[in-house]
């Protein structure tokens, strides 16, 4: 019998991408997503990549009685968590809705493992719970520092709940995986990330003011003490994020290792500027973006990049997609969205 592992928030970006890995890889998925921040087209397209008809529960993890339901209704062992809001800025401006979604969607799923004796929970963490580290490039061991955005702040307390609850519970495992900046869209250019209204993240907005759907990329500060002034960040391939998601879903399920709560950092090991990002886009895929300096937003830190060595020893992942590649998967991604429009 194959191994049923839960997906939250399986509909959106990372979600989606993980569900196709996990098929892939033998499992079998159930996807649960509110459709908030995502997209059915999404599950569609993880159906059409993998040629499985995928369970999927519409669902809001926050409302305790129908996330119980889907609890009832499935048997799975192990629960990968990626329901959250997940902007920075957005999280600047609106503080509650990050708070209340994010913690409590969270606190739902840990009780009900808990409660229908269900072991594993992945949760999707982030380099924000770093806040603006003193040196890089970031280990696990790096000391997490005040967050800069309600956002990394909400990471950072999923992390702790996930961390005394085990503690806690004598049956129960868990992994944070803590992202870089995932970029990039699958091969196929079936899914890939599908912002709603303006988006919140880097590259998309360069994809789209590449199709001529935004007038102009803003770039935001170029007088950071960086080489070239803008930020940097470890950009991760979202094909790439999910595998790791397989690899350390393994080890929860073999439990391998020494302790039932770990973390590990899920990263390239190499820092890329914002403005070296969007000139690698313009090469790999023979394009020029217009884009001008904007001033510094708030809750940017201004440098981080991830030593991904723990992962790669003990997982046994590494990334392997060049940027080069992850750049041009994410503009086909972008024409096949132009084509679908048309």
């Amino acid at each position: 019998m194959k191994e049923t592992v839960l997906v939250t928030g399986g509909a959106g970006y990372i979600g989606s991408h993980t569900a196709v890995e996990l098929i892939n890889a033998g499992f079998d998925v159930v996807i649960a997503d509110n459709l908030s921040n995502s997209d059915l087209q999404a599950v569609e397209g993880v159906r059409r990549i993998t040629g499985r008809e995928i369970p999927f529960e519409q669902v809001d993890c926050c409302d305790r009685e129908a996330f119980k339901r889907l609890f009832e209704r499935y048997e799975f062992r192990s629960a990968i968590h990626f329901a959250a809001s997940k902007a920075v800025g957005e999280s600047v401006e609106q503080p509650l809705k990050y708070y209340r979604n994010n913690l409590t969607s969270f606190l739902n799923l840990v009780e009900l493992m808990r409660d229908f004796h269900r072991p594993n929970i992945l949760f999707s963490s982030s380099c924000t719970v770093y806040g603006e580290p003193d040196k890089q490039p970031v280990t696990e061991q790096t000391p997490r520092k005040p967050a800069t955005s309600p956002y990394g702040n909400t990471k950072q307390m999923c992390e702790d709940i996930l961390r005394d609850s085990i503690a806690a519970i004598p049956e129960m495992r868990g992994i944070a995986l803590r992202y870089f900046n995932p970029i990039g869209a699958h091969p196929s250019a079936l899914i890939g990330e599908l912002p709603r209204g303006v988006p919140q993240n880097l590259l998309p907005y360069v994809t789209q003011t590449a199709a001529g759907i935004r007038e102009c990329l803003s770039i935001f500060g170029d007088d950071y003490p960086t080489p070239d002034g803008t930020c940097i960040r470890d950009y991760i391939d979202v094909v790439d994020l999910a595998r790791a998601h397989v690899a350390a879903l393994h080890r929860m399920l073999e439990k391998r290792g020494t302790e039932r709560y770990e973390v590990f950092n899920v990263g390239t090991g190499r820092g890329v500027s914002v403005l070296e990002l969007v000139k690698g886009f313009e090469k790999a895929n023979n394009l020029k973006i217009n884009y001008r300096i904007a001033p510094r937003r708030a809750g940017d830190i201004v440098a981080i990049w991830a030593d991904p060595s723990l992962a790669n020893r003990e997982l046994g992942w590494h990334a392997e997609r060049t940027l080069e590649e992850t750049l041009h998967a994410a503009w086909e991604w972008q024409c096949h969205l132009d084509r679908r429009e048309k």
